[in-house]
């Protein structure tokens, strides 16, 4: 605990002073307080001469990507004989996100106090999940941090990207669609009644479409507030049972595997994450109780979740891993049967890592296909919405020049 204390109080500092043979130079520190830094500045032989806090900057929010950076960089230092203290230095002192260095250069004085690296990532559990801790702790354990560096950072980079393609398949027509309500409002809301002054001087009576975008106009302009209202607060409850109601989630998550498209996209995700992390878990040497612990909670869904821990459950019983999975109804059969093969020659890891390469691609493809896909739909969206105005519009003139 007075550990953790102490790193939670460590404030950036900066220095002037001169070195052994009289040179000026200047650096910048992470410590407790003063004394220290001025502890720390003559052990490596700098007579300091100023040292000042350090103007704090406001730094972006530490993304998951951020993590998979530092996991890389971690991984090619520490393989390329460069101690685990000085890269973690090297790394928190040249990263441009204030917030990614204070916790870098805190995890550092955590191992320079003696602690061991997984305990001093379990202190930032919003950015090291049990998954990445527990996978250092092996690497630690079996004195080949380097290396478990590596497959972490490999893992996290896959799954990032995976995470990527999926946002981007989501994003790209929410925002089209977004911009096209917005766009129609705006007709509704200040073009359209220009027409209507126009139409009062006809002095007949109006085609059905037409009088329906006016008054369509004119609810929107007279009861916009109540509309913008009940749009926001259904959005609002929609977000406050999403993080709070795990019953809600799991619906959820459950609806979204039977999409059309995208429900494909979002289950062959799932099964990567789930082989991916199996893999990455196996051949760090965790067993394989344990490893199924941390894959249910990387899937990404409820269900697959659920899923995994009953595996486990059932594997812990001595059940064969392939037969418990084709049990839940939730894994393809050739995932099953690769699963099984890896069993029987004792390499699950490997076989586990194809079929996460094997879906990795698949949601790849399906994301290309389904931005292909959007692409003349959303076109479509826009013709009805933006279109229909404008022919609601001009029916009503049409209509007087056939009678002229």
């Amino acid at each position: 605990m007075a550990d953790a204390a102490a790193a939670a109080k460590n404030l950036n500092f900066v220095w002037e002073g001169t070195d052994k043979k009289g040179n000026r130079i200047k650096g910048k520190t992470v410590a407790p307080n003063e004394a220290a830094v001025k502890a720390d500045l003559r052990r490596q032989g700098i007579a300091p001469v100023k040292i000042a806090k350090a103007r704090r900057k406001a730094g972006k929010k530490i993304e998951t990507a951020d993590i998979a950076f530092f996991s890389r960089q971690m991984a090619t230092m520490m393989s390329s004989g460069v101690p685990l203290v000085q890269s973690m230095d090297i790394i928190g002192k040249g990263h441009t996100n204030p917030n990614m260095q204070d916790m870098v250069m805190s995890i550092k004085g955590d191992v320079e106090a003696g602690n061991n690296l997984a305990d001093a990532l379990a202190k930032h559990p919003l950015y090291f999940d049990d998954l990445f801790v527990s996978l250092v702790r092996a690497g630690e354990q079996a004195g080949a941090l380097e290396t478990l560096l590596d497959k972490i950072a490999t893992y996290k980079e896959k799954t990032e990207r995976i995470k990527k393609k999926i946002k981007k398949a989501l994003s790209y027509p929410i925002a089209v669609l977004v911009v096209a309500f917005v766009v129609t409002g705006i007709l509704l809301v200040f073009v359209i009644p220009q027409f209507e002054e126009l139409f009062k001087g006809f002095g007949a009576e109006l085609p059905a479409f037409t009088q329906f975008v006016v008054n369509l106009s004119r609810s929107v302009r007279s009861q916009g507030y109540i509309y913008l209202i009940v749009i926001g607060g259904a959005f609002a409850t929609f977000m406050y049972f999403k993080k709070r109601s795990r019953k809600f989630r799991e619906n959820l998550d459950r609806l979204s595997l039977k999409l059309p498209v995208v429900g494909d996209i979002l289950t062959k995700s799932a099964l990567a994450r789930f082989a991916r992390t199996l893999s990455t878990m196996f051949a760090a040497g965790v067993n394989l109780v344990d490893a199924l612990t941390s894959v249910s909670g990387a899937t990404g869904n409820i269900i697959y979740e659920q899923a995994s821990l009953k595996i486990r459950d059932q594997v812990s019983t001595g059940q064969q891993l392939n037969v418990v999975m084709s049990q839940t109804g939730l894994f393809p059969h050739v995932m099953i049967q690769m699963i099984a093969i890896g069993e029987e020659a004792g390499s699950i890891d490997a076989m586990a890592a194809k079929v996460a390469d094997f879906y990795e691609e698949e949601v790849d493809n399906a994301v290309d296909n389904l931005t292909s896909l959007m692409e003349p739909l959303i076109m479509a969206v826009l013709g009805v919405l933006v279109g229909g105005l404008v022919v609601a519009m001009y029916l009503p003139i049409f209509k007087l020049g056939s009678v002229i």
